[in-house]
């Protein structure tokens, strides 16, 4: 038998920093997402490669995807995913995929979504999010007032679709920055959330 030994590309393009010398509340940042994770996810490496504006995508990521909503944290995961793949970024369809399973307790939401939302098993509220979110990631400019009206049809508010549209973009900027270092997604990504 053959064995085919797989060389491991790098995390990034870009040099990734030792933990030794990255900024001591960055240090202590990661500490806090290992220990509740059980590794530090890549991006938090590559992004460290300049250490102020992984301060200000950690700070606008935790004001949006932490905030009271009108969408679950659930749904707000399955707007990554939808428009993650919309964008070919691997990176965080895997890490994101990952984290959608668990909140929706299924194993296969986050194929169903990343692969052809439209047939996926959600609901139609969810399925009118995900097109007013892949409207905003694809053309933005065409978004009008009978976007805002159909969500409303669908029991969103303003500020849900606020926060629809604010997903789409944070990630937008993480998508092409996930493409641009050619980041690698973490190993444990693929193993989380299969058991359901």
């Amino acid at each position: 038998m053959k064995v085919i030994l797989m060389k491991l590309r790098p995390i990034s393009r870009f040099p990734v920093p030792d933990l030794s010398t990255i900024p001591l509340d960055l240090q202590q940042l990661f500490q806090k997402i290992s220990e509740k994770a059980g590794f530090v996810p890549n991006v938090f490496w590559v992004l460290a490669h300049r250490p102020e504006e992984l301060r200000a995508f950690w700070a606008y990521h935790e004001s949006l995807l932490r905030r009271k909503s009108g969408l679950s944290r659930g749904e707000r995961e399955m707007i990554i995913v939808a428009t993650s793949a919309e964008n070919r970024c691997l990176y965080c369809v895997a890490a994101h995929g990952a984290i959608l399973r668990i909140y929706e307790k299924s194993s296969q939401i986050s194929d169903e979504i990343a692969t052809n939302y439209k047939k996926a098993n959600i609901t139609d509220r969810q399925k009118a999010m995900l097109d007013f979110a892949l409207k905003i990631c694809n053309c933005s400019h065409k978004v009008c007032e009978d976007d805002f009206i159909q969500l409303h049809l669908h029991g969103f508010n303003d500020e849900d679709i606020w926060d629809i549209g604010a997903i789409t973009a944070l990630f937008a900027l993480s998508n092409r920055m996930a493409n641009l270092t050619s980041m690698r997604p973490n190993p444990e990504f693929f193993k989380i959330g299969h058991d359901f």
